[in-house]
């Protein structure tokens, strides 16, 4: 009986390991391919980009890493170091599970990039990585940079270079905010339909800055977002959506489409218009900033079935201490709030 039971186990046994191991095994050596969502027929069209990203790193992890490079930069290491390349090996060591994070990890790979090792040999081995930089870089590649910003010097104002964060939090310095986890959620005006942002609870009349210089490309009335606001960045990989502004004044000056806006300029007002066919209606029950980040890797997915938009509630607690400082520009007619320190952003002249 003995080992009727036990030959019964082996081959029980046996019948799992030969089912499981394939199944193991594909997923190791096609996981990088089937992130891109391509078959043949897509391939052949030239349609082989990414359709789907999921933005994981944690605030405190977006911060080490971002410490790092300006670190290595401003104190003028021999080798500058990049954090969308950290994000991107940490990511992809760890198959997109970024709770396995070890400080150890991140320290050796800091360490061998010091001792002149590249990113292209330490990350030959994983076959992710090149899908989580291209990823990451199409979120984050403006977020740190070289810059000018105006600084008083005695009373006389002139620009100082810096490097560092050159984005900023969508409000303005010194107004108040509360916001939670709610990318995602259910949606049910018009459609039922998933919450593809993050809402940024405040005070109507609130400041709302841009967070990255960019392009107006599309400003006006929508039922869902009612005033709202969209910029497109110059690289064109990422789409910001700013909505529900202040009812009768929703925007600061006399923007349009085509316009420029710089990073840390104010673009408009918090409010609660939306859920309306009729123009400046105030149907959202809670004063708040709807503020969304499209990722676009090719155009048709700008407004198409392949659209991506990821959780920004990282990226918001990531910029909370990088805030544009406003102030009430009494000599306009529209008294409307400007920034009290200007950029000079390079990303605009290129």
């Amino acid at each position: 009986m003995f080992f009727r039971v036990f030959k019964f186990k082996k081959i029980t046994l046996m019948f799992f390991i030969l089912l499981f191991i394939p199944l193991i095994l594909f997923y190791y050596i096609y996981a990088n391919t089937l992130i891109y969502y391509w078959d043949e027929e897509s391939n052949s069209k030239g349609m082989n980009y990414i359709k789907w990203v999921e933005f994981t790193p944690s605030v405190w992890l977006l911060e080490k890493t971002s410490n790092i490079d300006i670190k290595s930069h401003n104190e003028n290491w021999d080798i500058k170091i990049n954090w969308i390349e950290l994000l991107a090996y940490l990511s992809a060591k760890y198959y997109g599970n970024l709770d396995k994070f070890k400080q150890s990890d991140l320290d050796n790979l800091v360490q061998r990039l010091k001792e002149g090792k590249t990113i292209e040999e330490l990350t030959s081995n994983l076959n992710l990585y090149d899908y989580y930089y291209e990823s990451y870089n199409a979120i984050l590649c403006q977020f740190i940079g070289d810059y000018e910003v105006e600084i008083e010097n005695n009373g006389i104002k002139q620009y100082e270079g810096k490097y560092g964060i050159k984005a900023f939090l969508p409000i303005a310095k010194k107004y108040s905010f509360s916001h939670y986890k709610d990318f995602g959620n259910s949606r049910s005006y018009g459609y039922r339909r998933r919450h593809l942002g993050n809402d940024l609870m405040g005070s109507i009349g609130t400041p709302i800055i841009a967070v990255e210089s960019g392009i107006i490309e599309a400003i006006g009335w929508n039922q869902y977002g009612g005033w709202r606001i969209g910029i497109r960045s110059f690289d064109k990989k990422r789409y910001y959506y700013y909505a529900h502004l202040r009812k009768d004044h929703p925007f600061n000056n006399e923007f349009k489409e085509g316009d420029i806006v710089k990073a840390g300029d104010v673009i408009g007002y918090l409010g609660m218009t939306g859920y309306s066919l009729k123009e400046n209606v105030n149907n959202i029950n809670v004063p708040h900033l709807h503020f969304g980040m499209q990722i676009i890797f090719d155009e048709s997915q700008k407004d198409g079935i392949n659209q991506i938009w990821i959780d920004v509630y990282n990226i918001i607690e990531f910029l909370r201490k990088h805030r544009s400082e406003v102030y009430l520009d009494k000599s306009n007619e529209t008294k409307d709030y400007v920034r009290k320190y200007d950029i000079i952003d390079p990303v605009i002249n290129k």
